[in-house]
C-alpha cells in the first residue's frame, strides 16, 4: 500500500540524492509532539540530553510552520495553526539550510512529522521523506504488537531505516 504515490516502497526507492554518508539525524513526531524515533548516523557534537533536543527540534519545527503560515501571501485563510494537513495545503515549508547542515520536513496527514538533518549540499528530499514514511507505515502501522504513539522498536524498520538513509543523504 502506498500512501503519497510513486511505487511501492520495496521495489524502487527514490534515486540518491547525494553521494555518501550525509546523514546526520532523523526525528519521526506523532502530532502531539512525542518523539517517537530518534536516529544518529553523522552526529559528532553532542549538546543537549536528548529530552532537551527532541523539545527544541519540535518548538523550532511548530515555530517554522507558524511563520511560514502567516506570512504566506497567497492565502487570505491562515488556518488553524498546529492542526496536521494534507500534503499541499496549509504552508509549504519543506527544508531550510544552514552552513552546516539542511533540516527537510514532511508532515503526513495523520499528523506524523518526520524530519531528516543532513548535510548542507544535499538536494531536495522530498521523495525520500514519502519513502520514510511509507517505511513507517508498512513496518511500524501495520505491526499488530505496535501500540500506536509508543515509541518505534521495530528492528526491521531501523536496519531498513538504517540502509536507505546511508545510501540518500
Amino acid at each position: 500500500m502506498q500512501f503519497f504515490g510513486g511505487s511501492e516502497i520495496s521495489p524502487s526507492p527514490p534515486a540518491p540524492t547525494a553521494s555518501g554518508n550525509n546523514g546526520h539525524m532523523l526525528y519521526v513526531f506523532n502530532r502531539n509532539g512525542i518523539c517517537l524515533l530518534y536516529r544518529e548516523w553523522n552526529r559528532p557534537l553532542h549538546t543537549l540530553n536528548a529530552q532537551q533536543d527532541h523539545k527544541l527540534m519540535f518548538g523550532l519545527l511548530f515555530s517554522l510552520k507558524s511563520l511560514t503560515a502567516k506570512m504566506d501571501p497567497t492565502s487570505a485563510e491562515k488556518g488553524n495553526l498546529g492542526v496536521p494537513q494534507l500534503p499541499g495545503q496549509g504552508c509549504s515549508f519543506h527544508s531550510f539550510r544552514t552552513n552546516t547542515y539542511k533540516l527537510s520536513f514532511m508532515e503526513s496527514p495523520s499528523g506524523i512529522k518526520i524530519i531528516l538533518v543532513t548535510h548542507p549540499r544535499t538536494g531536495d528530499l522530498r521523495d525520500s521523506l514519502k519513502y520514510i514514511y511509507n517505511l513507517y507505515v508498512e513496518y511500524v502501522v501495520k505491526n499488530p504488537l505496535y501500540t500506536p504513539g509508543s515509541p518505534i522498536r521495530s528492528e526491521l524498520f531501523n536496519t531498513t531505516l538504517d540502509q536507505y538513509v546511508r545510501g540518500i543523504a
